[in-house]
């Protein structure tokens, strides 16, 4: 037993002894709380609500010391950012995600998520015409019947009492991303989008865990594992359903169906969206592999459909929660619309600005991404400190979210602080809902469009309650509901 101390005790040292020798002298204090050998490691153990109780505990101990801070995660220094000046400078300085992004690509690859820089750049370059808002204007008829059927399934749990509305929400998120984006139907494959969702959850659960236990960070031993082997399961699901997609759109356009997208007639301008643009660049100026056209399909399948219905999610839950709030959501909704259940416009979107206040007030509230990982590839000198290059920082959206600059009321969820532009924060990071600096979501637009429509017929259909202080959250790479987060409807009346 004296033996293991010794050795533990100059373990300890050593490692001591290496981080003092490799700090420079501008570096950011460290995070109080240090333990030895494993340094800050124990704050992100256990189970995934405990999880994420860690990554909070340290998002407001760097706000609270000046907005960065140092982590000792084993031997391996990292740092974590809540500052939005500073999240700007590390976001547009160094676009490399870390090597923890390297746990996504069995599933997702080179896409625009998780993609090396050079890949993303050139990708993401080609793509960004498919979010033209030509294209997008010619979505606002599906959105439309999307959330119509959507109020319609959520009948059934009129004056029942609370439900899990994520249930409702999620498929109808998905089957709309299949409808627009990649431009396929698939209302009629139940089955296979049950089957994705179930596995998508599970895989972000083994991503996790994987995060969890260092000694599985190395290829070698991961491939052993147990882990490994249910990840692969999920991954023959996620595979098939993208594949699934690739295989029935490109046969569609090579049968030239919908072989010319969107055109502008007067101007001779062509938009095609998302999946007939990466299916041109594949087979008409062979820019992209269908491999790559998979993986462009896995992302947009999971980040343009689980993160917008987790905030929607979010949405309907804080709008319950907080009875002043829907009143005057009623009030907007009533004065663009009166009685009249028409479909909502792309001139009505315009007039939404409320609604539009209570989407980005939740996705601050509660931030689906909470925390962006980036490789450091270079020394990057901020207004105090300066990081070292080939570290890893954390980008916490959370604590840029909660950050001072929002001012007093920071904890409190107010709607109304985004309809006085001259109260809001001047630092374009200080909202971070969509990502930070340049590699910021493609599909911003996309989805706040969307959640507009969707939010709008939902509300003018039904009042809703609930209570988010009972919802407890973890963190299964993005922040989810673990508890407490089911809400009850019922018919709106009288315009009240």
């Amino acid at each position: 037993m004296l033996t293991v101390a010794l050795i533990l005790v100059f373990l300890s040292c050593g490692i001591l002894a290496w981080r003092r020798r490799n700090r420079n002298k501008d570096e950011p204090p460290p995070l109080p709380g240090a333990l030895p050998l494993i340094g800050h490691f124990h704050l992100i153990l256990g189970n995934n609500s405990q999880l994420w109780n860690g990554v909070k505990k340290v998002a407001y101990e760097t706000l609270n010391a000046g907005g960065v801070t140092s982590v000792y995660l084993g031997p391996r220094t990292v740092y974590f950012v809540t500052d939005p000046d500073d999240c700007l400078k590390i976001a547009n300085t160094c676009l490399q995600k870390d090597i923890v992004y390297k746990f996504l690509k069995p599933w997702l690859g080179e896409g625009l998520l998780t993609g090396d820089l050079q890949i993303w750049k050139e990708h993401r370059k080609l793509l960004n015409p498919a979010f033209n808002q030509s294209v997008l204007d010619e979505f606002i008829d599906i959105f439309n019947r999307m959330a119509r059927r959507l109020v319609k399934d959520l009948e059934v749990e009129v004056d029942k009492g609370p439900f899990d509305q994520f249930d409702y929400i999620q498929p109808n998120v998905l089957e709309t991303i299949c409808l627009t984006a990649l431009a396929v139907d698939f209302s009629d494959e139940s089955l296979l989008n049950s089957e994705y969702i179930n596995a998508l959850e599970n895989i972000l659960k083994y991503v996790v865990e994987r995060f969890q236990k260092l000694w599985l960070h190395s290829d070698v031993v991961f491939n052993w594992s147990f882990l490994k082997r249910k990840q692969d399961e999920c991954l023959k699901i996620l595979h098939n359903m993208s594949n699934t997609v690739l295989k029935k759109r490109k046969a569609e356009y090579l049968n030239n169906t919908l072989h010319k997208g969107t055109e502008d007639a007067t101007k001779g301008v062509k938009f095609r969206p998302f999946m007939d643009l990466l299916l041109e660049l594949a087979i008409e100026k062979d820019a992209v592999s269908d491999r790559e056209i998979r993986e462009h399909v896995d992302t947009m399948l999971f980040a343009g459909h689980d993160t917008t219905a987790t905030s929607l999610m979010y949405t309907m839950l804080l709008v319950g929660s907080y009875p002043e709030v829907q009143k005057k959501l009623f009030e907007e909704l009533n004065n663009v619309f009166g009685d009249d259940d028409r479909d909502i416009t792309k001139q009505d979107l315009s007039q939404l600005v409320y609604l539009e206040a209570v989407l980005k007030e939740s996705m601050r509230f509660y931030p689906v991404a909470p925390v962006i990982i980036r490789l450091l590839d270079q020394d990057v000198k901020l207004r105090n400190y300066t990081l070292s290059k080939d570290r890893a920082c954390f980008l916490s959206t959370y604590g840029v979210h909660r950050h001072p600059v929002w001012g007093p009321d920071f904890e409190e969820f107010k709607p109304e602080r985004w309809l006085d532009f001259e109260t809001l924060p001047k630092c374009p990071t200080a909202f971070s809902g969509f990502g930070m600096g340049r590699r910021v979501c493609i599909g911003k637009t996309y989805a706040m469009m969307s959640m507009k429509i969707t939010m709008a017929h939902v509300f003018r259909r039904y009042r809703v309650s609930g209570n988010h202080l009972l919802m407890t959250t973890k963190l299964d790479v993005l922040q989810k509901p673990v508890s407490g987060h089911h809400v009850a409807i019922e018919i709106r009346k009288n315009n009240t």
